[in-house]
């Protein structure tokens, strides 16, 4: 167990929630650039093993990234710092303007925060490339698997390009005599990872039970949320139509009241699923308020949480065989050409509508790649340019 503890932890990913703007993406590119380039907490392909497992479980990647993190730096306790750090920030400022007490920043700073996502993403891009496609096959299967997501912008069709990525390591790359792995210490054994996976199938399938035979709004909440957390794949952007489905018709939200939220959602710093505080604050039937915004919030993460931990132990021994590193060495090579594609869409196309963004762009990028500012300065910065400047979004 690491020395760090789970104060240090919660300080560290407070920072990242309150700096980490531009969405999942650009998150996975502040985590790399503070937990592989800076603390050294562990190596390139580690991280891009952690990458690729969270894209394959249900809910929304960064953030389970984090609770990996933090629950092979700190055990339980560090998972539960790294989630409550990084989503906090967020989620009270989503409290807050459901309860109508937001203050909306110049529309010209968050534009250049989305100009600082650039920079991150293109950072992490180049960085994790020069580790993990060190050859032409590697180069190909990261080229093919940005072509793949581009032509398949789906959360299946990012499945299915790592599956073929899977597949082309051990037809292209071969077994490896000796791999070495970038060691993990994973605080979790098989057992007790079968049991938080057991947990969340039950709670999967035993909560909306439990709504029809307690037909209790709090419960209600719970399934709802729990079971919209369970069922999206790709991040925080998918979960939309799943929440509304279970909020709207039943008249939870107003419809113009749940797009009203999701679009401050999406001007704040860290995971974009606490706009499910912003919907649980805003329910017109008993609990709302702070209390309902917190029910939503831990429900609609609870699943996160129990398949990160249940499947970290297994991860961990897969990382060991010597056949499943050449199918993991294809997994690394296309989770590069993910970033590389979401660093074009929506990255990019989002963020760069003209020379004044390309100009701010490189700005930012040579401050981290060159003068090795701290990526937390440099949003802080882009922000500011984009203030001054008067920037506009697309």
């Amino acid at each position: 167990m690491s020395a760090d503890g789970p104060w240090t932890v919660f300080r560290i990913f407070l920072r990242l929630g309150l700096t980490s703007f531009g969405g999942p993406v650009a998150h996975l590119g502040y985590f790399r650039s503070e937990f592989v380039t800076r603390r050294g907490w562990l190596g390139e392909r580690a991280y891009a093993d952690l990458v690729a497992l969270c894209q394959f479980l249900p809910g929304p990647a960064s953030s389970q990234v984090g609770m990996a993190l933090g629950l092979t730096r700190a055990g339980y306790a560090g998972a539960l710092a790294a989630w409550a750090g990084f989503t906090l920030p967020s989620a009270l400022l989503m409290i807050l303007f459901a309860q109508g007490l937001s203050h909306a920043a110049p529309l010209g700073a968050l534009h250049g925060l989305k100009v600082a996502a650039v920079a991150v993403v293109a950072q992490a891009v180049w960085g994790m490339a020069r580790t993990l496609c060190a050859d032409g096959r590697r180069v190909g299967i990261m080229v093919a698997a940005a072509c793949g997501t581009l032509a398949v912008p789906s959360a299946w069709g990012q499945v299915g390009v790592i599956l073929a990525a899977a597949g082309a390591g051990l037809v292209l790359l071969g077994t490896p005599a000796a791999c070495p792995t970038d060691p993990v210490a994973v605080p979790v054994g098989r057992r007790t990872g079968a049991l938080w996976l057991a947990v969340f199938l039950i709670l999967l399938a035993g909560l909306p039970l439990l709504a029809h035979v307690l037909p209790n709004h709090g419960v209600a909440m719970i399934d709802a949320f729990f079971r919209a957390g369970s069922l999206v794949f790709g991040g925080g952007h998918v979960v939309l139509p799943l929440l509304r489905a279970e909020v709207v018709p039943l008249g939870w939200v107003g419809d113009d009241r749940f797009l009203a939220g999701y679009g401050a959602a999406q001007a704040l710093p860290g995971p974009l699923l606490t706009f499910a505080a912003f919907l649980g604050a805003s329910m017109t039937t008993p609990p709302g308020g702070w209390v309902g915004g917190v029910i939503c919030l831990l429900a609609v993460f609870a699943p996160s949480f129990l398949l990160v931990a249940g499947a970290l132990p297994f991860w961990q021994a897969l990382r060991g065989n010597r056949r499943a590193q050449a199918g993991l060495a294809g997994i690394n090579a296309a989770v590069v050409g993910l970033l590389l594609a979401a660093l074009y869409h929506p990255v990019w196309t989002g963020g760069v509508t003209g020379p004044p963004d390309f100009a701010l762009a490189v700005v930012a990028l040579a401050a981290l790649t060159v003068w090795r500012l701290p990526p937390w300065l440099v949003v802080a910065g882009c922000g500011c340019a984009g203030w001054l400047g008067s920037y506009t979004f697309a």
